[in-house]
């Protein structure tokens, strides 16, 4: 902004041209777990362009450590399903108008949705409507189900941020602005994880969490001498919804895998101590056998706590998201399921156009890990897969499918989020 103030050190002299700057004013929206280390991220690769930006918006615990200013609490946007969320519409369409009220009282200058689709791309609407640069981060999986979303997409936002290569085709169809960014995984990930040996970061992992600490001392082995048997890392999901419909399955399957091998061991780790509480309550009702080979952990302190549990284990048994993309990049053997309502899964089923669910499978364009979907996702298929996938040499096989799906998908993405987001915001202005 451009304002003229008289020249302070002559009486009398003409107005003079004195720039007066203002910070830059960001909104930014996430809505779940995932979002929330996403949007922190974008976040931070922001601040360290510019030093004066101001945020303002919806996120969780990693956005606000980023200088997050949170308008409300992001567990109202998580909202799981098609049919799950009608029953939270009120709150959300009140969350909305919160949340505008705020944006255009502070007079943001850009908008950044992360991930969360269906609600972001409304705020973007009415945002692009008042002259406000909208950027979608995390495509709309408009290439796996109703393409004429793009309309609305294009109507909502001035830019949209890829994670993914096979994701730009559609835009390019229909000329809308887009860019691969690729997903921040591929750079947050810490290496160690896949390159230090087995033993020495179970030995790490167990000496530096309490639980595991305890729960392995109660067994008749030595973990100093790499006496451990297999070790599965077993993972729910991130959202409430997910974990009703899918963790009782998985402990179903992990008694039946006990009763044939007692020397299984089952690690679930958990984003907070809530959710460490639900999971626990889940497992009370189970037979003690098993109870006594489940480990229940968490550690907020340590952002990267559920990778390192990934990574010290022989198999991830796991619903389908992004944790399918953080076990790929760690090269950990997996199997996939997901399970929800089932009039939900109707209507996905009809609509969706793509044949896998994990992204490890949609990147390589064919099953390279095993997926169990809603009636194939039972205790009797969940234990047989588990067993086939510990044998080495399937593991094995689904090492290298991984590991090249890996390699690919970092040779495909390789431009800077923040970057793209100022240089079109820039662009627009000018």
């Amino acid at each position: 902004m451009i304002t003229t103030t008289p020249h302070q050190n002559v009486p009398n002299a003409p107005f003079a041209i004195v720039p007066k700057y203002r910070p830059l004013v960001i909104g930014i929206v996430a809505g779940e777990v995932s979002g929330d280390a996403l949007g922190a991220d974008f976040m931070r690769q922001m601040n360290n362009l510019r030093s004066d930006i101001v945020w303002v918006g919806v996120g969780g615990r990693q956005m606000q450590a980023q200088g997050l200013h949170a308008i409300i609490d992001m567990s109202r946007l998580a909202v799981m399903g098609l049919v799950e969320v009608v029953a939270h519409l009120p709150d959300l369409f009140k969350a909305k108008d919160e949340i505008l009220q705020v944006f255009f009282e502070q007079n943001i200058d850009l908008f950044i949705g992360i991930d969360a689709p269906d609600f972001n791309l409304r705020l973007g609407k009415k945002l692009k409507a008042h002259g406000i640069f909208s950027v979608q981060y995390v495509s709309p999986s408009i290439w796996a189900w109703r393409e004429n979303r793009i309309h609305n997409i294009k109507k909502s936002t001035d830019l949209v941020l890829c994670l993914f290569p096979f994701e730009l085709a559609v835009y390019e169809k229909h000329n809308h602005p887009a860019v691969c960014v690729g997903h921040p995984l591929l750079k947050t990930i810490d290496q160690r994880l896949i390159t230090t040996s087995m033993l020495e970061k179970r030995l790490n992992m167990i000496w530096e969490t309490p639980e595991l600490k305890h729960f392995f001392a109660t067994f008749d082995k030595n973990p100093n001498k790499g006496e451990m048997s297999h070790l599965i890392a077993v993972m729910p999901g991130s959202r409430r919804g997910e974990i009703s419909a899918i963790l009782p399955k998985l402990l179903a399957s992990m008694y039946q895998l006990y009763l044939t091998d007692n020397q299984l061991c089952f690690v679930i780790p958990t984003v907070n101590q809530n959710y460490k509480r639900i999971v626990q309550q889940y497992l009370q009702n189970e037979p003690s056998e098993l109870q006594a080979r489940v480990v229940v952990c968490c550690d907020e302190t340590v952002a990267d706590f559920s990778q390192r549990i990934m990574a010290i284990s022989d198999l991830v048994l796991l619903a389908s998201g992004t944790a399918t993309l953080e076990a790929m990049l760690l090269n950990r053997p997996m199997v996939v399921i997901y399970s929800m309502k089932s009039v939900t899964y109707w209507l996905a089923k009809r609509l969706v156009k793509i044949p896998y669910v994990a992204l490890p499978n949609i990147l390589a364009n064919k099953a390279i890990v095993p997926e169990l979907i809603q009636h194939d996702a039972n205790p009797d298929n969940i234990r047989r897969t588990v067993a086939q996938n510990l044998a080495i040499d399937t593991a094995e096989r689904q090492q290298v499918d991984l590991a090249k799906t890996s390699e690919w998908l970092r040779q495909q993405s390789n431009t800077n989020p923040a970057m793209a987001v100022l240089n079109a915001w820039l662009f627009a202005k000018s």
